[in-house]
């Protein structure tokens, strides 16, 4: 009897040490858990409060997400979450469908804010989009309905200072001569990061996109806002002021290039926030 005695007891001890290490498990599991979401949060720039909208930021031709690099920390520093994405530059169409999935993913209320050809994107990827509550054009296209790039801007010039344009690859997307990216496309940029601008610029199948045209535009729909470069090369600042009458914007110009989200990122920064918090009341 004495002996069963024991070995219920040690079945005992044995029942209470296993329970104690399944907690214990169970418990840093759901750390580790909470931590993993928090870092993913952070990274996503969640530190979200309570009048906070999403902002997704859309590259133009010539250009990739990390143009936004400057602009990015400001945005995340005041508790937006942000993505910028990563056009694939094969079609406006495909485009279009990057920026539909990242408000899927992202969820609303969204701001879009697009860059150049980025405006055009924008404008097709939010209309009757009810996450979507403003738009956002930094030296940007924002066309009309059946438009072009073609129909917009004057044809492509094979040549700028004497130096070819652009530079095409053996499957026929196009770059921008990288010896020209300072000059024409960021001259008001230090010239060791437009270099690096011009290496990581994506080459674009300009061919298809030029003729593509615009659906119906989101603008018609939605609050808006501009940023005109009054030394633009690369775009005329005349069709900026074009474009931001045109679409009833709240309007501001800055003395850039065209990569004014690199030069003058504080006030193109500013200029987003403004818009959240307008959309926010």
């Amino acid at each position: 009897m004495k002996k069963y005695n024991l070995k219920t007891k040690a079945l005992s001890i044995i029942c209470i040490v296993f329970n104690i290490i399944v907690i214990s498990i169970l418990v840093t599991n759901t750390d580790v858990a909470n931590a993993q979401s928090k870092i993913l949060n952070q990274n996503l720039g969640t530190n979200k409060t309570i009048n906070t909208v999403n902002i997704i930021l859309v590259h133009g031709l010539w250009a990739d997400g990390s143009s936004w690099s400057k602009v990015i920390p400001i945005l995340q520093k005041e508790g937006h979450r942000v993505i910028s994405v990563q056009l694939p530059l094969h079609s406006l169409k495909d485009d279009v469908a990057t920026v539909k999935r990242a408000i899927d993913f992202i969820g609303g209320p969204v701001i879009l804010v697009g860059h150049s050809y980025g405006g055009m994107v924008i404008s097709n990827a939010a209309y009757n989009n009810s996450n979507v509550k403003g738009l956002v054009y930094i030296a940007a296209l924002a066309p009309k309905e059946g438009q072009s790039v073609s129909n917009i801007l004057p044809p492509f010039s094979e040549k700028f200072e004497g130096k070819p344009l652009l530079m095409k690859d053996n499957g026929g997307f196009v770059y921008l001569n990288p010896s020209l990216f300072h000059d024409l496309f960021a001259q008001d940029v230090n010239s060791s990061q437009a270099n690096t601008m011009a290496v990581v610029q994506k080459p674009a199948n300009l061919s298809g996109i030029v003729n593509e045209k615009s659906g119906p535009p989101a603008w018609k729909q939605l609050p808006t806002w501009y940023q005109i470069s009054d030394n633009d090369r690369a775009m005329s600042p005349a069709l900026e002021h074009q474009f931001a009458k045109q679409i009833n914007a709240t309007t501001i110009s800055l003395p850039s290039s065209h990569a004014s989200l690199i030069s003058h990122s504080h006030e193109i920064a500013q200029l987003i926030l403004d818009a959240a918090k307008r959309v926010m009341k």
